[in-house]
């Protein structure tokens, strides 16, 4: 059956890290427009209170995108209980906070693991059931693809290969059919934020930025423009419009970055030795429940 243009009714969505946020927003949101959502991430009881609220046209399975294993047990269940799968949301993501001399290496390894490699695993597992729908993939970056902030090496890394990964794909598979979109949110208002806002270093580190590149969105705006993207089947979306503009001066930010970085870092980096100090280094890097879930 061909995509009808702006509708999700009757297609099967797998949402991976389902349990708040984007993703359980998103669930929510296609839902209500006739789709039928598999909510797949690590945090089974907040995910299956997602898929109570929406009814019959949800269901959770628990798995760690990290695992080839738990993926494919996950996509085979989505198959056998929905019948198929027409779009994949790569949306499980975590961060840490830290500075790459003094970051403890388990958390900051784990974000790559999590938030590129989860997207490489999930999308190859169900690639087969896209393809044979001639679906869409789409994988959620971040602003952070484009701006290389101190303090998160490891997150700006991960989201950047997630834009170059989609790109790559996108050409591989346009003649089967296929779609594939990247996503770049700017700060939104959710756990992940909020908690990386209440560390006592990179809180404050986060606050100093200037302009619309610190301000923090509602979860709406996010869900309003992913919801509209997955649709139409984008290739880019852009969390509000302005993060694309970036894009076209991405040669010129990192100098701009590091110029803005010279006055306040210095004691950023005194403050996080400090605190690993107090707190021991993977109390003081992992941030939000989900980063909690995957690196406990």
């Amino acid at each position: 059956m061909a995509f009808l243009s702006g509708s999700v009714k009757g297609r099967v969505v797998l949402i991976t890290g389902a349990a708040r946020g984007i993703g359980a927003g998103l669930a929510e949101r296609l839902a209500a427009d006739g789709a039928k959502v598999a909510l797949v991430g690590l945090e089974a009881a907040e995910q299956q209170k997602v898929a109570d609220r929406i009814g019959p046209a949800a269901r959770s399975w628990e798995a760690d995108v990290t695992s080839w294993d738990d993926l494919e047990q996950a996509a085979k269940g989505v198959v056998d209980h929905f019948g198929g799968i027409d779009i994949v949301i790569a949306n499980a993501g975590i961060a840490s906070t830290g500075f790459v001399r003094s970051v403890d290496p388990t958390a900051f390894e784990k974000v790559i693991e999590v938030d590129l490699l989860g997207v490489w695993r999930t999308f190859r597992v169900t690639m087969p059931h896209v393809l044979e729908r001639k679906g869409y993939l789409l994988a959620i970056s971040s602003l952070a693809a484009i701006t290389h902030a101190p303090g998160m090496a490891n997150y700006a890394a991960a989201k950047a290969g997630v834009e170059a990964f989609c790109n790559s794909l996108r050409a591989e598979v346009a003649h089967l059919g296929v779609k594939v979109g990247v996503a770049h949110p700017t700060w939104i208002k959710t756990d992940l934020v909020e908690s990386a806002d209440s560390h006592p270093v990179f809180g404050k580190l986060r606050a100093g930025m200037p302009g619309l590149i610190g301000k923090t969105y509602p979860l709406d705006v996010a869900l309003d423009c992913i919801e509209a993207g997955v649709k139409r089947r984008a290739r880019t979306i852009h969390v509000p419009r302005w993060v694309g503009g970036l894009k076209l001066i991405r040669a010129f930010l990192p100098p701009i970055i590091e110029l803005g970085s010279r006055s306040r870092v210095p004691a950023a980096d005194r403050a996080a030795l400090e605190d690993i100090a107090a707190r021991g280094a993977r109390e003081a890097a992992v941030t939000g429940h989900g980063g909690r879930a995957a690196t406990k």
